[in-house]
């Protein structure tokens, strides 16, 4: 008699083996025959299909994941098979253990780390998550697809980021990016800072630093941390001509909760530029507000504040103090070049009226130099004479004053070098000079030589050499440290090497690798982040690249508007400017802007057809009297 098939607790494809087991023993076969059967009729099989060659066919259903995704979100629905039960509220969500933990790290240890909840039939988040917000990424892991808009992004994000459903938590990141505006940038920053969303943080820190006047009057800047507010009003971004502006900010966050946070008055006041500051303001305002007066450290920095300020005004605005240090919306603009390459002119840039204005002429004009501003002033190094002799002259203009001078020579004649500020003192970086015996134009290999000119005793002091020599680099100073990408090796390559310099330590080091080969680039700084754009590279001059001076990561920008070699670049504000250059026998003939919040370039406006800008630097505009 035929067993019935409901009496076996196995599965469909079992209950058919072992039914063709019971009949072949049954007909006095053994199980070792049957086996042997088994098999040789396989090979029967195989031998009428083979060709004697081999022959592979894959089969593959693009379909199939998403197919088992929505049958088994219908099992979960229906509660088949579901082996958890989350609640949020007073709502249960019935799931399946092995699809959470396949979505979220953060089930994947809970349910298998050796936790309560990893014994538990249910895990209960109370008023942790919303039920809502909970079911849609819940949803997500069983579809793969979420919507989201204004209402629960900041929401999804939150609990994205809690639960470990990073791919939500970064969409919803990106969703607030699109909709980031002036109204919600500081809210923003806060919630991005909190859950580790860097590129949001990022565009939403700098949208509060050029809208810092507006949010200063709103819930969120009264809510912030006093160390978010020392950020914020430590920065040289800061978009503020008027300092006052930034004094009457915090004055009134400290008296929004004065019994907390009066005692952060002096720090706060320490993030002041308070020498900025109009000395009628300075004196009669300041130095007579009851906080500050009852206060003694905080008169002591609204003291030391004061005496800076007379010696600006006495001397030729030369300051080191942090007190008196210009934020970048505050600087000028300017413009070195000339008719040909051979630079004669200084030129101011005006934003206003969108105008580029002549300023200044060289005493010597001069080619393949370089230009650094300190403070108020403009040094200009090295560089090639119309004598083709290549100089160590250092002159100096004084954009108080509008004057030239010299200062002491460079230790070695150069040009094709670069040069950079770095606490108040100029550093000159590699570079050409003459070979001695050969005609001056010729020249000698990349120089490793770097030296550094301290201002305030006009003398020079050579200091430890690249690692690499190298000329027609980029170099700029960020985070207290020097910076030189690419330039032009000894063997006259393009080098792809991002060099270090320390001053505490006087060492250089190989910081990174550029994405490719470059010379000739431009590049400026923004707070931690180094901008790097054209040049001559092994792909496109129109290239634009953000180097993170903290983490040395790269990450591509947009691409400038047209493709420039040789071209120079500053940062101002919150933005980068970027002049002159060719590619080919084209001239660049606009000075362009790039906004970092929008990633995007345009035109300010066109260089006059007589200027071919070889040098381009921003100085402390003049201190307010």
């Amino acid at each position: 008699m035929q067993v019935p098939p409901q009496l076996f607790s196995v599965s469909g494809c079992a209950w058919v083996s072992s039914l063709c087991r019971l009949r072949q023993l049954g007909d006095g076969d053994s199980p070792e025959a049957s086996e042997t059967m088994s098999v040789s009729v396989h090979e029967n099989r195989k031998s009428r299909t083979s060709t004697g060659s081999m022959n592979i066919s894959l089969f593959h259903k693009p379909s199939h994941p998403d197919s088992v995704l929505t049958h088994l979100n219908t099992l979960r629905k229906q509660c088949m098979f579901t082996d958890v039960t989350l609640w949020a509220g007073d709502r249960s969500f019935p799931c399946h253990r092995a699809v959470l933990a396949a979505c979220s790290r953060y089930f994947e240890a809970m349910f298998s780390g050796g936790l309560r909840e990893s014994l538990d039939n249910e895990v209960n988040f109370h008023d942790s998550v919303h039920p809502e917000v909970l079911e849609l990424l819940l949803d997500f892991a069983y579809s793969s697809r979420v919507i989201i808009n204004e209402e629960n992004a900041e929401s999804l994000l939150e609990a994205g980021d809690m639960l470990q459903f990073h791919d939500i938590r970064d969409a919803a990141a990106e969703f607030l990016e699109k909709n980031l505006h002036s109204s919600n940038c500081l809210g923003m920053m806060l919630l991005s800072d909190a859950h580790q969303c860097k590129h949001l943080y990022e565009l939403s820190w700098r949208m509060c630093l050029v809208h810092f006047e507006a949010l200063r009057d709103t819930e969120d800047f009264f809510s912030l941390s006093k160390g978010k507010l020392l950020d914020l009003i430590l920065s040289d971004e800061l978009e503020i001509e008027d300092e006052q502006i930034v004094y009457n900010a915090v004055m009134r966050w400290v008296r929004y909760d004065l019994e907390s946070r009066r005692e952060h008055l002096p720090e706060l006041l320490r993030g002041i530029r308070l020498a900025l500051l109009p000395s009628e303001c300075l004196i009669n305002a300041v130095a007579s507000e009851e906080l500050v007066v009852s206060d003694k450290r905080s008169m002591q920095i609204v003291e030391e504040a004061i005496q800076c300020k007379k010696k600006i005004l006495q001397n030729d605005g030369v300051v080191t103090s942090p007190c008196a240090r210009p934020r970048k919306a505050g600087h000028t603009l300017l413009i070195l070049g000339g008719q040909t390459f051979m630079c004669d002119k200084i030129y101011q840039v005006d934003h206003k009226a969108k105008e580029i204005i002549p300023k200044s002429d060289l005493p010597s004009p001069r080619k393949e130099f370089s230009a650094c501003a300190i403070g108020c002033k403009v040094y200009v190094t090295g560089g090639r004479g119309s004598e083709n002799g290549v100089s160590k002259d250092v002159w100096v203009y004084d954009t108080v004053h509008e004057e030239w001078s010299k200062g002491a020579p460079m230790l070695i004649a150069r040009f094709g070098h670069g040069s950079a500020e770095l606490e108040n003192c100029l550093y000159v970086v590699g570079g050409h000079t003459a070979i001695a015996g050969v005609f001056p134009a010729s020249p000698s290999v990349s120089l490793k030589q770097v030296e550094r000119y301290d201002p305030l005793t006009n003398k020079w002091t050579m200091m430890a050499p690249l690692r690499d020599g190298v000329s027609n680099a980029a170099v700029v100073s960020a985070k207290l440290k020097l910076f030189v990408f690419g330039g032009t090796t000894i063997h006259r390559d393009r080098a792809s090497k991002v060099q270090c310099y320390d001053p505490v330590e006087n060492r250089w080091i190989i910081a990174a690798e550029c994405p490719q080969p470059w010379r000739y680039t431009a590049a400026a700084v923004l707070g931690s982040q180094i901008f790097i754009m054209g040049g001559d590279t092994e792909f496109t001059a129109a290239s634009a690249y953000r180097f993170d001076c903290e983490t040395n990561q790269w990450t591509r920008v947009g691409d400038m508007t047209s493709k420039r070699m040789s071209c120079h670049a500053v940062a101002s504000g919150n933005k980068l400017y970027v002049v002159g250059g060719y590619f080919g026998a084209q001239r660049c003939k606009t000075l362009d802007c790039y906004d970092p919040t929008s990633d995007s370039w345009n035109s300010i406006t066109t260089v006059p057809y007589s200027l071919i800008p070889t040098a381009f630097v921003s100085t402390w505009k003049h201190l307010p009297a």
